[in-house]
């Protein structure tokens, strides 16, 4: 009986839609892990400080799963890539080629000889530093045949010892896939040497289908989400293999017992991760004016926006704002600038955390004044404040104050219901002022002072990051 290797694509999906935090990638991927798939797939490096040191952090917390990161086209990729995971138990370097002829002209401006080159020759330099190399085949289903028979056949040769051919567009039906498979199968005599692999987009709800039908015309390793956005599911393709594996003579190592408890963690912590994303809901207005921006502003404008507001944002960090920003007029006609400061807070900088374990007590009443007790690590430091203030929210701060040994100007702190009930959600905005350059927090909790403290270490953690980077 084959071993069917799942490999998790959860942080993979189109477009990041999911708005995870770096400890929020951290936590999914450690979640993750204890379902015992074979591989987790990371985003390749794009901003090498922060992306690396999220493949280091995520190889040094699993304890099961390989890790596994696309490379671009090129050697200074791969070194960088590889830097990044060697300390890793069980990585793989991945070389993605869209290999349809609209793909590979449109995102990579190659013809089909040009892209052969730059696949084999990557393939070539991954091989240098390590045998786990796989090679995904984007867009398979609507290339040319005899194309997609040539780069496959010519990056086995290379040294690729996985090979998984992808229906990016979904609109396979699942008897089409098996005729597709076998047929390359048939075609590509090598690739009965190496691994096969299927990844599949869900357009036309297919993806679970085509994944049994992969594995019944010999793919071994398929790649699924266990928060599915538009990929097979993998508590779906999980069941199903454990179901009716015997029949197609494979099994899977998923954890079954754990699975759905699992899967419903991530599904929330997921969850939670998208309604952040969304901006607060205020009415029209900002002290100082009532400014308003729509779908018809320019990128300028809303950079132009976030200078009045005092940010001084990275080109990278105004391109995440700016993405944000367009995906959320799509869905309503106008925003404030109050509900762009919160999308900054939620989208900007957004660095790995070295305030952690954050503890508290709070006390108050009507005949005494309020004081706050705050314990917290830094970096492998603990540290603790104990301060009055006035109100709850004012000692909590100022004991964040006393702990760490510094104070901040406290430029900003708004409050919003985002639900109704008694147990209504509470998100707060923080913006800290730190050598006349503003840093902003947001944090979202049915306890105010827990939403307000979460705020306050985002923004805290902004500043100490780029000092730090200095």
């Amino acid at each position: 009986m084959d071993s069917i290797r799942i490999t998790d694509c959860t942080l993979r999906q189109p477009g990041e839609q999911l708005a995870l935090s770096f400890r929020e990638k951290l936590e999914l991927c450690k979640l993750i892990d204890r379902l015992n798939v074979s591989m987790i797939e990371l985003n390749a490096i794009e901003q090498t400080r922060v992306d690396s040191l999220l493949i280091k952090s995520v190889c040094s917390a699993v304890q099961n799963a390989g890790v596994a990161v696309p490379v671009h086209l090129n050697a200074e990729s791969v070194r960088l890539t590889w830097e990044a995971l060697k300390e890793g138990r069980k990585v793989r370097l991945q070389v993605f080629a869209p290999v349809s002829s609209v793909q590979m002209e449109y995102l990579l401006h190659k013809k089909p000889v040009g892209l052969q080159k730059a696949v084999e020759e990557t393939i070539r330099e991954c091989v240098k530093y390590t045998d786990d190399v796989e090679f995904i085949a984007g867009d398979a289903t609507r290339s040319d045949a005899s194309f997609l028979r040539q780069i496959t056949a010519a990056a086995i040769s290379a040294g690729a010892k996985t090979v998984t051919l992808c229906d990016t567009a979904g609109t396979m039906l699942p008897e089409e896939m098996g005729v597709f498979l076998e047929s390359l199968l048939k075609d590509v005599p090598s690739l009965s040497q190496v691994t096969l692999g299927f990844s599949g987009a869900n357009h036309l709800s297919l993806a679970d289908a085509c994944a049994v039908v992969a594995v019944r015309s010999g793919a071994r390793e398929i790649k699924a989400a266990s928060f599915r956005i538009d990929q097979v599911s993998l508590p779906h393709l999980a069941t199903i293999l454990d179901s009716r594996g015997a029949m197609l003579n494979v099994h899977c190592g998923i954890n079954m017992q754990e699975l759905h408890r699992i899967t419903s963690q991530i599904k929330t912590l997921c969850r939670t991760a998208g309604d952040r994303s969304l901006p607060l809901k205020r009415e029209p207005g900002l002290q100082g004016g009532d400014e308003l921006l729509s779908a018809h502003d320019s990128r300028n404008a809303v950079a132009a926006a976030c200078v009045r507001l005092g940010y001084d944002l990275s080109a990278e960090d105004l391109d995440r704002v700016w993405e944000v920003f367009r995906a959320t007029v799509e869905k309503k006609e106008r925003l404030t600038l109050q509900e762009l400061d919160a999308i900054i807070a939620a989208e900007a900088m957004q660095v790995p955390p070295v305030y952690t374990d954050v503890n508290y007590v709070i006390n108050t009443g009507s005949a005494v004044g309020a004081m706050a007790h705050m314990k917290l690590r830094f970096h492998d430091r603990d540290l603790e404040g104990i301060s009055t203030g006035d109100g709850v929210i004012d000692a909590a701060f100022q004991s964040i104050e006393k702990a760490i040994n510094r104070h901040f100007e406290l430029d900003d702190f708004q409050i919003q219901a985002v639900s109704e009930g008694h147990e209504a959600m509470g998100e707060t905005l923080v913006r800290l002022r730190s050598d006349g350059k503003l840093y902003s927090g947001r944090g979202i909790s049915t306890d105010i002072v827990g939403a307000s403290i979460m705020a306050y270490i985002n923004a805290l953690n902004k500043i100490a990051y780029e000092e730090e980077e200095v």
